[in-house]
């Protein structure tokens, strides 16, 4: 054998040998095919040895996949357009079914995202889709789950992450709110009025019982005036106490 028939030979053998010998991470798993046939089961982590090019192989993580929803045009079902999106979150935990069952399985759970995003949230009202995210994620994730779990995906979690409402009616909540924060504002204000006629009218009560009583409020009130430093100051006197002082009228 020649020199560059030898170099050929051991050029021949490191590419073999590198398409023998795989390494897989612990988050992977290697799925086999050999002569276009599925080989048991899926094998990893560690060291992996297929025949090439009689065995091929298709690698699939384990990890968790975060999936960004773009923004879906969705009609409520009070007649209300806003765009949202969402998050997913899924993970591969059959490997084989991800490869054998569904061409693209990112793509596919992808797609069945969206469109079970405008599904779902086209049925609920806008006042439930702001206030009730929980309750729609539990609905979207079971859903997609359903769909996704023939290809050996787990959906995991759906979170609603952004809700764009038009302009209009921004400005139409905006007005709804400040119109129930003016309602509570009288109502409250209602509220204390009615409290301080029940307490003005047991304090009436009370001083109309004993005639001294009303006296000591009059000395308390100048005594809360003089504190102001008036220059003027008007002081209510019992007619009673002028009396003494007025010509009586003859008989």
């Amino acid at each position: 054998m020649t020199l560059y028939g030898l170099i050929f030979v051991v050029f021949l053998g490191i590419i073999f040998l590198s398409r023998w010998i795989n390494i897989l991470n612990e988050y992977e798993r290697a799925v086999i095919f050999r002569l276009g046939r599925l080989v048991s089961k899926p094998k990893g982590p560690g060291l992996v040895l297929i025949f090439w090019p009689i065995d091929r192989m298709v690698k699939i993580s384990l990890r968790t996949v975060v999936l960004d929803v773009p923004s879906q045009d969705v009609i409520t079902k009070d007649n209300v357009s806003v765009k949202v999106n969402a998050v997913v979150y899924f993970r591969v935990m059959d490997p084989t079914k991800a490869v054998v069952e569904v061409e693209n399985y990112l793509f596919a759970t992808s797609q069945m995202a969206q469109t079970t995003l405008r599904s779902v949230l086209g049925q609920a009202e806008l006042d439930e889709l702001l206030s009730e995210r929980e309750k729609l994620n539990e609905e979207l994730q079971s859903i997609i789950d359903a769909h996704t779990d023939p290809w050996g995906v787990k959906v995991s979690s759906v979170e609603v992450k952004h809700v764009d409402l038009p302009q209009e009616m921004q400005r139409a909540m905006a007005k709804q709110a400040e119109a129930e924060r003016e309602k509570r504002a009288k109502i409250i204000h209602a509220e204390g009025e009615m409290q301080a006629s029940h307490r003005l009218s047991e304090a009436a009560d009370i001083i109309s019982k004993n005639p001294t009583t009303l006296q000591l409020r009059y000395l308390q009130t100048l005594t809360e005036i003089a504190a102001e430093q008036n220059s003027t100051i008007l002081f209510p006197l019992p007619i009673d106490l002028l009396k003494a002082f007025m010509p009586k009228s003859d008989p």
